[in-house]
């Protein structure tokens, strides 16, 4: 029995191989973008889930509000976890972990290699951190202060096909150590990335009791019946009674009075699962994370567009009803119950399913690599065949089956006999059904066509914004330093080189990775209002060679030996600080351990971004310390050569490191690198969700020219024109068309505008957005109807008159 639905069933398919080909597309690349979103979503969301106590470790992060300045940091001070586990029972047990941020350098006995990026951790890291050990023991590989844990990979970099467990080994700066552990790669869906660790034992700075500076990640394990929230409530009185004493003695006032002045400090609880997704710190993160918002839009476009697709088979199956009402009314007449006429049209939706299925998951073998270069991903196809994906894939093809096949199956096994077999149906109920599929359908289209605009338009904003200095025509060396004392005489065979302009030696770049410094400054000796403020450590060719602009005063002179007393501040600088009148010849105070330290000020920089837009521009000081890296202003189009230079010139001095560089301009296209992805792939699913949606229109007009063609044919007799039949087929399919641009309109409007809330600095939404999205669908949905409407007026009257 079930055979003969099937085989019934793809009959009545190929009767209508249009019809079964638009469904058989339109599924496809519904089900197709569905699975590749899907796979995305699904592994942002699974970040640090691997982790066997994931839903019960949280990580302390500080937040400070210290006058204008908002502090969100995910690192704290070092006798945090300690603190907190002695202080609540809630909390078993507390671990540190602190990034070394540089490649290491290593000496195997053997060779000499960079490579590796190491974190320092306490011993007991492993016990809370599920990281799968192949040699050595997770509980004890740490205790010896020399013991070092390496992954697998960097083991067999190292070390080859040796086994590296007890190896010894030189890491430059830190010391010798003895591999005491290999452990399985992180995997990549983990919020770091480190591929060895050490002991924290050996920081100095581990053992400090100081609670206003520290940079250790620190995470805490919690009894299972505690909630992070619950516990959170309680870390206020933490802070004053650890805090207190020192922002009495740093700010001159005790806590209470410290917040009666609007400013506030406190420690707050993440949790591990949501740190990918829901991080923004001023300070650098151990990864760069993902964004919950960018997760949550495209989980909406993963079901819109598989919507969309159950909606086309939905409204094709039932407008085409009318051409089966005889098979129906013959059925029925004949014996067929109406739960036998369910079943044969559920069965023909199935097969549509399955065969749209399985052109789909072909596609997603073919895109999926494509996607990976848009996204920044690296999902594998495998993550398809495992077994659990092709239960789900079952599953799946059932539930879509079901979602596009149970109301047409119900609808058109409802006709009754006696109108079926007149060829007789009432569609009124049904046809306000449809109409309302393709109001959806052509919304979601709609408003994803203005989401590709808005984002666009903002990414063209940041290219073309004056972010304050100039990035085209300069390559930066950010590890230049590791040339050691041969740096400064690199520099001055570079500079020999025509084609260079200028050079300037420091490591503070306002586009990419940057060293981050920060400075505590007062305006007067006495005063103990201490403000926090960025701070560049630069030498007197980095204003010219990055173009900026100084306002007021001079720049830095190395004919000058007391210049490392003297600042140059930027704009805002000059309005946080307060300074009256003319701010050039005026003196500021860093606050260091030793005490206050006068500078002058001696110039005024025009304000530059010195972070993304997505941040203020901030208070800034500029001191004189050339540092570590270098940056070259080019004059040349010739860059191969100069490269190939600068390369040999490096590599003559013999250190073994790599000659490593990069352009500024790339630097400050990676710094929106989540936004650039995110316009091409909306892009792309834009042009698809309209290409499903008029892929249904197509069908839908096709139904309406075969169901009035005698009326086209008559109305021909009678002297009616093309252009006359086109617009009366059109017309009822354009209100759709304009009732979707009011619904699509107020909600992609909120929707960006939540998104744009993200950037400090923003585009404002033009009208014209609107009028693009709303214009470019009606000519779409216009052109999809008039390429059968045309067909269907240029028909020969006579032909349809005759037909029966």
């Amino acid at each position: 029995m079930i055979k003969n639905y099937f085989k019934i069933a793809w009959r009545s398919l190929l009767k209508n191989k249009a019809m079964f080909g638009i469904n058989i597309l339109g599924l496809a690349i519904g089900i197709a973008s569905c699975l590749v979103i899907s796979l995305f979503v699904v592994d942002e969301l699974s970040y640090d889930r691997f982790n066997e106590n994931a839903d019960r470790i949280v990580r302390v992060t500080l937040k400070a509000k210290l006058g204008d300045e908002n502090i969100r940091e995910s690192s704290v001070m070092a006798p945090v976890g300690s603190t907190l586990e002695r202080e609540f029972s809630e909390v078993l047990s507390s671990t540190r972990l602190k990034n070394t941020f540089n490649v290491q350098k290593v000496n195997t006995g053997t060779k000499k290699i960079r490579s590796g990026k190491m974190a320092q951790v306490d011993p007991n890291f492993f016990d809370i951190f599920t990281l799968k050990f192949l040699k050595g023991n997770a509980k004890t590989a740490l205790e010896n202060p020399a013991g070092l844990v390496l992954s697998s990979s960097l083991a067999n970099t190292y070390f080859g096909k040796e086994d590296a467990y007890g190896k010894t080994l030189e890491l430059e700066g830190f010391g010798i150590y003895t591999v005491s552990g290999i452990i399985e790669d992180v995997p990549q869906n983990s919020h770091f990335q480190f591929d060895m660790f050490s002991s924290l034992a050996n920081n100095e700075e581990a053992k400090s009791q100081s609670w206003m500076s520290g940079s250790f990640h620190t995470y805490l394990l919690l009894d299972k019946n505690t909630s992070s929230e619950a516990l959170e409530k309680k870390l206020p009185v933490i802070a004053k009674k650890y805090m207190g004493s020192e922002v009495k003695a740093g700010f001159g006032m005790s806590f209470d009075e410290f917040l009666s002045k609007g400013n506030s400090i406190g420690l707050f609880l993440q949790p591990l699962t949501k740190i990918h997704l829901s991080s923004n710190f001023t300070n650098p993160d151990l990864s760069a994370g993902g964004d919950i918002k960018t997760v949550y839009m495209f989980g909406a476009i993963a079901l819109f567009m598989l919507l969309i697709a159950c909606i086309n088979f939905m409204n094709l199956s039932t407008a085409g009803a009318s051409k089966r009402l005889k098979e129906i009314g013959m059925r029925k007449v004949l014996g067929s119950a109406k739960k036998q006429l369910v079943v044969q049209f559920l069965a023909e939706s199935f097969l549509v399913t399955l065969v749209a299925m399985v052109l789909g998951v072909a596609m997603v073998f073919v895109a999926l690599p494509y996607f990976n270069d848009l996204s920044g991903k690296s999902l594998d196809w495998q993550l398809i065949v495992k077994p659990l994906n092709i239960l789900l894939f079952i599953v799946l093809t059932l539930f879509i089956s079901l979602l596009a096949g149970a109301y047409p199956a119900f609808f058109m096994s409802s006709f009754k006999p006696l109108a079926s077999l007149k060829n007789r149906f009432s569609s009124g109920g049904n046809k306000g059904i449809r109409s309302g599929l393709v109001v959806f359908q052509f919304s979601v289209s709609v408003a994803l066509i203005l989401a590709t605009l808005v984002v666009g338009q903002q990414m063209d904003y940041i290219n073309k914004k004056d972010m304050g200095y100039q990035r085209d025509n300069l390559i930066v060396m950010r590890h230049a330093g590791l040339l050691g004392s041969n740096l400064n005489v690199y520099k001055e065979q570079l500079l020999s080189d025509p084609k260079i302009k200028s050079i300037t030696m420091s490591a503070f770049i306002p586009a990419g990775p940057t060293d981050d410094g920060m400075e505590l400054i007062t305006t007067s000796a006495a005063s103990m209002e201490k403000l926090r403020t960025r701070s560049y450590s630069i030498d007197e060719a980095y204003i010219p060679t990055l173009g900026m602009t100084v306002e007021k005063g001079r720049n830095f002179s190395s004919d000058f030996s007391t210049e490392n007393q003297h600042v140059i501040l930027n704009q805002t600088a000059v309005k946080t600080f307060g300074l009256k009148g003319e701010p050039v010849g005026q003196m500021i105070y860093k606050q260091t351990k030793e005490g206050s330290v006068p500078l002058t000020v001696i110039g005024v920089v025009k304000d530059f971004h010195a972070r993304s837009l997505h941040e203020p521009i901030e208070p800034m000081i500029m001191q004189y310390n050339p540092y570590y890296g270098l940056i070259l202003k080019t004059n040349t189009a010739d860059l191969k050569s100069l490269l190939s230079s600068m390369q040999q010139k490096w590599e003559a001095f013999g250190t073994g490191e790599a000659f490593e560089y990069a352009f500024m301009d790339q630097l400050f296209n990676e710094t929106y690198v989540k936004e650039a992805n995110m316009n091409t792939v909306l892009r792309y699913f834009a042009l698809l969700t309209i290409f499903i949606a008029c892929l249904g229109l197509y069908g839908l007009i096709t139904f309406t020219t075969e169901r009035r063609f005698k009326e086209i044919g008559i109305r021909k007799s009678l002297g009616s024109t093309v252009p006359q039949i086109v617009a009366l087929l059109s017309k009822d399919f354009l209100k759709l068309i304009g009732i979707s641009l009011l619904v699509a309109f107020p909600v992609g409007y909120y929707v960006m505008s939540i998104w744009l809330q993200d950037f400090e600095y923003r585009i404002n939404m033009q009208w014209w957005y609107f009028a693009i999205a709303g214009v470019s669908t009606v000519v779409i949905a216009l052109f999809t109807i008039s390429f059968r409407s045309i067909k269907a007026a240029n028909m020969d009257p006579v032909e349809s008159l005759r037909a029966e």
